[in-house]
């Protein structure tokens, strides 16, 4: 057993040359395990992210959910993946997240050697064989074009393998129970969760979607595919550029999300972006929709709850993305890839929760369903009126929006 310490006052000026700080540890060959351990004095503005890099690439993140993580060649703590320890030397990544403007004096140890209990582990397992599936409301069943069938997701959801506070069995279980098909599980900057998702679909009988929220200080992105860690500590670039050479999908998350808002530059778009989020509190206020008309009209919109906990402001299922995907799909597997498919392709639309009013874009015509006495603006501003709880109207090319007379938004196609 070797032990690894670092004590130092980390100030400001840390913080200015770069969020995030690496410290080497040194794994000896056919290690049995490594336990991290970060020590934060309780002084009001501190928050410390910290996270682990081995020779061989990325091995997990907690941010600043937990203080004391393990990996061993079976095993981790929720959010790192377990495996071979190979020797060298590795990396404990701090992300100095907020500093007081005296600074902060941090202990990291880091231990080489047997672990006898994993922290988070055992706990997470007995929350997550304790999950029942519920029993699913309803179908919805939508008009949708010849070959294809509209199913219903949700593409932002937390775990505790980053700062949720639920295994994501119970994530599941919650989306089946808001009538979801599909849902993906989006922790932060680690990828250790996608190894839980095909035995918990098939468990469950709902798609989940393998996804990361690539996370920084001034934005967030969710990289949704069978994908490696994509780095977040690189330029925002290189996340549409890697995400796309890997076949996957990248989405700006909340572009208008508070202290986390999308402030990256960036030359090339990504293809897709979550303009309804459950920050989005009162639809009377466009912000979101003018957002996504400035970023570009061609940008796929999906929602997202992104929810954490219960205190979240929304459930799971809240937004509703419907998806036209191939109506063959059946099987959980066969829904995550279709749905994939039908991202890639555009075929979108949101309604505000499972059984609200929503516009479809089915063939070369819009249904308004449900949505009696609203309005439908078209991209070059016009407005249609809907008279009919299933009405139909000729679709121009680009995204519509459905509104009350009131102007509050209440669902979108594109």
């Amino acid at each position: 057993m070797a032990i690894t310490s670092y004590r130092r006052r980390w100030t400001l000026d840390d913080r200015a040359e770069s969020p995030w700080h690496s410290l080497p540890v040194d794994v000896p060959a056919d290690c049995p395990g490594l336990l991290v351990t970060l020590t934060i004095p309780p002084i009001d503005g501190v928050v410390i992210d910290i996270g682990l890099e081995g020779p061989d690439g990325w091995r997990g993140w907690s941010g600043g959910a937990r203080q004391t993580f393990a990996i061993t060649p079976t095993a981790a703590t929720p959010g790192y993946v377990p495996g071979e320890l190979e020797p060298g030397t590795w990396w404990v990544v701090l992300g100095l997240h907020r500093l007081p403007t005296e600074g902060a004096e941090l202990i990291v140890e880091a231990v080489t050697g047997p672990v006898a209990d994993i922290p988070g582990l055992t706990s997470y397992a007995d929350a997550s064989a304790a999950i029942a599936v519920p029993e699913r409301p309803p179908r919805r069943t939508l008009p949708a074009t010849p070959g294809l069938k509209w199913i219903a997701g949700d593409f932002h959801a937390h775990s505790l393998h980053s700062d949720g506070s639920t295994p994501i069995a119970n994530l599941a279980a919650l989306g089946v129970a808001a009538g979801l098909d599909v849902l993906a599980i989006t922790d932060h900057n680690t990828i250790a969760h996608h190894r839980e998702l095909p035995g918990l679909s098939d468990r469950f009988g709902i798609g989940l979607i393998p996804g990361q929220e690539v996370t920084t200080d001034t934005g967030h992105a969710n990289a949704f595919g069978h994908l490696t860690a994509i780095d977040f500590r690189q330029p925002a670039s290189t996340w549409v550029t890697e995400v796309a050479r890997q076949g996957g999908l990248l989405s700006i998350n909340h572009p208008l999300g508070g202290d986390c808002a999308w402030r990256h530059p960036l030359t090339e778009h990504p293809p897709l972006a979550e303009i309804w989020h459950s920050s989005w509190l009162d639809h009377h206020w466009g912000g979101p929709i003018a957002w996504w008309q400035a970023w570009g009209l061609d940008t796929v919109a999906i929602g997202g709850s992104d929810w954490h906990n219960r205190t979240s402001p929304t459930p799971i299922g809240t937004p509703t993305t419907w998806l036209a995907v191939d109506a063959a799909a059946e099987t959980p597997a066969e829904l995550v890839e279709a749905t994939l498919q039908a991202l890639t392709a555009g075929r979108t639309a949101i309604s505000t929760t499972y059984t609200a009013p929503v516009l479809l874009r089915v063939e070369d015509t819009l249904l308004a369903l449900d949505a009696p006495n609203t309005l439908v603006l078209s991209p070059n501003g016009t407005r249609h009126p809907i008279t009919s709880p299933h009405h139909q109207l000729p679709a121009a090319p680009g995204p519509h929006t459905l509104v009350t007379h009131t102007g509050q938004f209440l669902s979108s196609c594109t």
